[in-house]
């Protein structure tokens, strides 16, 4: 266990570098007039603004899943994405929704299923998805009836199973109960283990009776070692048999080496000036990232690594506590594993938080970076430069990498805050290079809305809006990101995506990776401009040659690129370079 946070001065000189960041950034976006201030509200027609993307279709709820009296309305809130092939899958407080993007730029409702119990966040592995539960109301059977007893064995909270093998009639096939519902859920696929998939059970809800679920237990861990606080739940799920899922076990990630409750945030304020956080006792999110064996814990007060190696008893190696965190809310990786961002959902995302008024390092992102023995660091902060009205609920909320080869850049939520594109190739300096807003559901008072989510899947940006429905966005070409950049993006392709399961990147062959990084060089002065242009004319000529000429040229090049690096500005993006003409020279023609 390696538990790393800075020096009190190095601390403070974080704290005013991202504040410095902020406000040059804001006064750089005021002064060119950023579009996003002042949008007009409205349900159906709020003004629209976006920069370097583009909102190419967008669909309203359906029948059924809204309360057209009041926007606002949580029992019917959208929530959380998951993608299979040509369906997205939105979650939500009354049940989820089935679109069908074959086409990304006209989405059709392909079914709806009406199941309330919570936020009901998705995930889906082959013909099963899998949806987690937490309001004490909810029923086994999905009934809207709800649940009044105190203890009844109609009540159902934890994670649902549900065959999608006919997507338009799911099937319930199993239901896992726990102690505390499913607030979240995160899948994990073990690369060794073709037979099961494991789901990672994040419960913060109150513990229930040990009435109703024996073996709940809501004491504090010195009256009761077995309590259902200070714990996940561990799922195991047989894909030849799904009705027997269940858990396996409940491991204690955020006890120390020697099983004691000990080692992270206590809960309280962590000193004048900065921010109270609850005890850690719970994760709100656990992003899995199956290739390097590592997932990342947002849980409370605490950001934490962890071993998954064996997906059944994942190990806790280091953890991380900010002061400048209210609630740790999600995590994602760089996609080569070397830094992680984590948000900070400060106000519960129900509250008005990205106002001119409040600090720029409160509800916002948090950088750092990841060493190869497991120690994180703190690197920097970003927040939206847009300062939102007191309508518009706003935080840091959920988003995935863009597949842009030799850079880090995520696409985000930030509720009514809408969109943002971040660039944090650099962690302790990351940048927006893109976004798209719109106006508060309301002028007059706060609404829940905007977007829950925003991912790229193969090629788009998907955006799940709270209160109005679902958004499909494109990126564009800027000064920012190039069209080779956005061309090799494109070679990215999954047939599945849970965002809380991260998958790493990987590119073929390609003419347009190799210009990415000349555009990237370019960009960033990596190279010599005289050796670039060379290195554009000689990829051009071999790209343009015949098959064994084309090997020849090629390979020349990479060799010559080799050199280069060890006198280039930015060495690891030449070598990066070069390696990708490697690959070029390899392939088929």
């Amino acid at each position: 266990m390696t538990t790393t946070r800075p020096a009190r001065g190095e601390r403070l000189r974080l704290r005013i570098a991202a504040a410095i960041s902020f406000i040059t950034f804001s006064a750089v976006a005021g002064a060119q007039g950023d579009p996003r201030v002042g949008l007009k509200p409205g349900l159906h027609d709020a003004g629209e603004a976006a920069r370097n993307m583009e909102l190419v279709a967008h669909r309203p709820k359906p029948d059924g899943f809204f309360n057209a009296s009041n926007p606002g309305d949580f029992a019917f809130a959208n929530s959380d994405l998951a993608f299979n092939r040509r369906y997205v899958f939105q979650g939500g407080y009354h049940g989820f929704q089935v679109w069908d993007i074959s086409n990304p730029r006209n989405p059709t409702l392909r079914a709806t299923h009406a199941c309330p119990g919570g936020q009901g966040d998705l995930s889906v592995y082959g013909n099963l998805l899998f949806m987690s539960v937490e309001q004490p109301s909810a029923r086994l059977d999905c009934g809207a009836q709800g649940v009044a007893d105190t203890v009844s064995a109609e009540r159902f909270m934890g994670v649902r199973i549900f065959d999608i093998s006919n997507i338009d009639a799911p099937r319930q096939v199993a239901a896992v109960q726990t102690c505390r519902g499913s607030h979240t859920h995160t899948l994990l696929a073990d690369p060794k283990d073709r037979k099961n998939v494991y789901v990672y059970v994040h419960g913060t809800s109150p513990v229930r009776p040990a009435a109703e679920l024996p073996g709940c237990s809501g004491l504090p861990p010195e009256q009761d070692p077995n309590t259902s606080y200070f714990r996940i739940e561990v799922i195991r799920v047989p894909l030849a048999s799904p009705k027997d899922a269940k858990i396996v076990n409940s491991p204690r990630i955020f006890a120390d080496s020697a099983g004691n409750v000990a080692g992270l945030w206590k809960g309280g304020a962590h000193g004048a000036g900065t921010q109270e956080t609850a005890t850690t006792d719970q994760c709100h999110d656990v992003t899995t990232y199956p290739a390097l064996g590592l997932a990342a814990g947002a849980c409370s007060g605490n950001g934490i690594l962890l071993d998954i190696k064996d997906p059944a008893n994942p190990r806790r190696i280091a953890a991380v506590i900010d002061p400048n965190f209210a609630y740790w809310h999600s995590a994602t990786f760089s996609n080569g594993g070397d830094k992680l961002l984590f948000t900070d959902e400060w106000g519960g995302g129900v509250g008005a938080r990205c106002l001119a008024t409040d600090r720029p390092i409160w509800g916002a992102d948090a950088t750092f970076t990841l060493s190869k023995d497991r120690k994180l660091t703190p690197a920097g902060y970003f927040k939206i430069p847009a300062p939102q009205t007191v309508q518009e609920n706003c935080v840091a909320h959920n988003g995935s990498l863009v597949p842009v080869p030799g850079r880090d850049i995520m696409v985000q939520a930030w509720y009514q805050g809408g969109i943002s594109v971040v660039d944090f190739t650099n962690p302790h300096n990351p940048q927006e290079i893109a976004f798209f807003d719109r106006g508060p559901v309301s002028g007059e008072r706060l609404y829940l809305g905007g977007h829950w989510s925003a991912y790229w899947f193969n090629g788009y940006v998907y955006g799940s809006e709270i209160a109005r429905g679902l958004d499909v966005l494109q990126l564009k070409p800027s000064e920012f990101l190039s069209q080779n950049e956005l061309d090799a993006a494109m070679l990215v392709r999954f047939d599945e995506f849970n965002p809380q399961m991260q998958l790493r990147f990987e590119w073929p062959a390609s003419f347009a990776v190799a210009r990415s990084y000349l555009d990237q060089m370019a960009r960033n002065q990596g190279m010599a401009a005289g050796t670039l242009a060379q290195a554009r004319r000689d990829l051009d000529a071999a790209e343009k040659a015949a098959p064994r000429a084309r090997r020849t040229a090629l390979t020349a090049l990479a060799a010559r690129l080799d050199e280069e690096a060890a006198i280039a500005p930015d060495q690891k993006r030449v070598l990066a370079l070069a390696e990708a003409v490697r690959k070029l020279a390899a392939a088929r023609s």
